[in-house]
């Protein structure tokens, strides 16, 4: 496949997935250019610094998500309830994308990013526990706040715990055949609790 990509792109998808391995402390300017095949000038000609670079990566990231999220909130979706965060990000990334990882570093940060992201996640939970709400598929309980962001944290534990999960389960929830493990047994508790249809309403 011909790599239509421009030399900008190129450097920051390599930094992209440097990030996402290593995280920014632990990458320099020049096993980006390395990485991307360029010289280390070429790279600070394109963003000027480390640091802008890495805003560049965080700008191009919130996009994807945006993208993703958009999905999620659109009318189709919630009608058909086309599914989860993760279930998303299954659909719009080529496996092994570095992506997710870097995700899990800007919401486990302290950049303005990371906050960025989780309030527009947050805000995907609210729309989408509101619809089920108005389709009659849910109750709001108490404080509907906490409870969209209860969803929200075990969507996200399948992203930010994917190491994790895939050393204990064998399987990586973010596969086909992951997620579909994992979304059986999410919705099992989700409709009949732990206790089961025996636990009763």
């Amino acid at each position: 496949m011909v790599d239509d990509r421009t030399t900008r792109a190129v450097i920051r998808d390599e930094a992209l997935r440097l990030l996402a391995l290593r995280g920014a402390d632990a990458v320099t300017v020049r096993q980006v250019a390395q990485a991307a095949g360029v010289s280390a000038a070429l790279v600070i000609h394109h963003f000027g610094s480390k640091d802008v670079l890495r805003e560049s990566v965080d700008q191009h990231v919130l996009q994807l998500f945006d993208g993703m999220l958009r999905e999620l909130t659109c009318q189709n979706a919630l009608e058909r309830d086309t599914g989860s965060l993760a279930r998303a990000v299954l659909r719009h990334l080529p496996p092994g994308s570095p992506v997710p990882a870097y995700m899990r570093r800007l919401l486990l940060g302290d950049g303005k990013a990371g906050q960025r992201l989780f309030r527009r996640l947050f805000e995907v939970s609210r729309t989408r526990l509101d619809a089920m709400v108005t389709a009659g598929e849910a109750d709001p309980g108490g404080d509907p706040a906490v409870r969209a962001a209860f969803l929200l944290v075990n969507d996200l534990a399948v992203l930010l715990l994917r190491d994790e999960l895939t050393d204990v389960l064998g399987s990586d929830p973010l596969s086909a055949d992951g997620m579909t493990r994992w979304a059986s047994e999410a919705m099992t508790i989700y409709g009949d609790g732990l206790g089961g249809a025996k636990a009763g309403p």
